[in-house]
């Protein structure tokens, strides 16, 4: 598939696969309790532990169900998924209270000078925190560990010598590419792909990541609402100390599109980072995101509605950059480095080299030789490039849903994309 050109056609009125069927008539047979107490029981039964710490995340968790049981387009596939997402972040809450309950010492911890990149998702952020990442003097979160940060203390490593959450995190992706294929070409999530920190935020139950997996206005009043400084301060934090006291390093790399509107919770957690901030084109990332977004939508939709995530992420995209350019002066000016698009298409070792200055890291021989690795093993359309199309797939004209970003291109070097 590498270089393939995939041009998806059905996905106002997607074409489902024998498997995709299948597994949408299972669950039909199912009967799906979401509600906080469900999960709780769940949680409680996988791990043995009881100890949740405060109670304020039973109210965000709730939020989450009321707008999911209120959903009538949302299938019992889609319903099954999020009951089975939100009852590994439980279990991953009583596991990490359990560990700090033994090792205090882990809050000891520093977390110090991280790079972290932020920016649009799709805009470059993902390819850029695993360039860097390859460098193995940073630390860095696999997805693997990411989803499950505390080993389970029953379990040992399989004959392989494999950690068995990375056997897990591994069967996670297969299933979602025979439920979802074409996502590998558009958002690979293989166990060793380097993740996004808010991984930790979802064992607090909030984030904005449920965004991206359902349709969920109500939570994202509710999010944006509240001040996210404590679960940055808290369990964000709380999570990579976890991570740093299990396989120690002296900095991080560090990534994630949501700190773009959290600006002022980032630099009060993390207040000596270096920010990499990419730049691109808003209505390429809001292409590329919607086309992704209804394609994974039709085992967890009834109706995919492009329609609808056009509209949502055109506001959604505008949200971010506008709290990003507002919030832009909580940086120092000598800690951040602007990365557009196109300069890091060109020459992205290059960027890296040039981010590198900023954060008063050498560029070694060593780090380039493990740079050029990961390279080699990952080039460019791997798993086949996607075909967007604004117009065909969405009815809309690219040209006049730029203009709502004319402030965002006047203020930085960003080229426009999408014609």
């Amino acid at each position: 598939m590498a270089g393939q050109k995939i041009r998806i056609e059905d996905l106002a009125d997607p074409v489902l696969d024998e498997g995709q069927k299948a597994a949408l008539a299972y669950a039909d047979t199912l009967e799906i309790d979401l509600s906080v107490e469900a999960v709780q029981t769940a949680a409680r039964e996988a791990t043995g532990l009881d100890e949740w710490g405060d109670d304020d995340w039973k109210e965000r968790l709730g939020v989450w169900f009321d707008e999911m049981n209120a959903d009538e387009n949302r299938t019992n596939l889609g319903r099954l998924t999020f009951f089975n997402d939100t009852l590994r972040y439980a279990t991953t809450r009583l596991r990490i209270n359990a560990l700090l309950a033994e090792h205090p010492e882990i809050h000891d911890q520093k977390i110090q000078r991280p790079i972290i990149v932020v920016g649009l998702p799709r805009s470059g952020t993902t390819h850029l925190v695993n360039l860097i990442a390859a460098d193995q003097r940073l630390r860095s979160m696999p997805l693997w560990e990411g989803q499950e940060p505390v080993p389970d203390p029953k379990e040992n490593p399989g004959a392989d010598g494999v950690d068995p959450r990375w056997t897990r995190c591994n069967a996670i992706w297969e299933r979602m590419r025979t439920a979802s294929p074409l996502i590998a070409s558009m958002h690979p999530m293989e166990p060793d792909h380097i993740h996004e920190e808010l991984e930790f935020l979802l064992p607090d139950f909030t984030s904005y990541n449920i965004e991206w997996v359902a349709r969920t206005p109500i939570w994202r009043d509710y999010h944006l609402a509240h001040d996210q400084t404590p679960h940055y301060q808290g369990a964000l934090l709380t999570g990579l100390k976890i991570l740093q006291w299990i396989k120690p390093r002296d900095r991080w790399i560090l990534k994630c599109p949501q700190h773009l509107e959290q600006l002022g919770p980032l630099m009060k957690t993390f207040p000596d980072a270096t920010i990499v901030m990419t730049h691109r084109d808003p209505v390429s990332v809001i292409q590329s995101a919607i086309t992704m977004m209804t394609y994974s939508s039709r085992v967890n939709y009834k109706h995919t509605d492009p329609r609808w995530y056009l509209e949502y992420w055109h506001d959604r995209v505008h949200r971010l950059l506008s709290a990003s350019m507002r919030d832009r002066d909580l940086i120092r000016s000598d800690r951040v480095i602007d990365v557009p698009f196109h300069e890091f298409m060109a020459d992205d070792v290059r960027m890296v080299e040039k981010i590198y200055e900023i954060a008063g890291l050498t560029m070694t021989n060593e780090a380039r030789t493990q740079i050029g690795a990961y390279m080699d093993a990952h080039p460019r359309g791997k798993a086949g490039q996607v075909v967007y199309d604004l117009r065909k797939d969405f009815d809309a004209d690219p040209t006049e849903l730029r203009r709502s970003f004319d402030s965002y291109f006047d203020r930085f070097a960003v080229r426009a994309e999408a014609k």
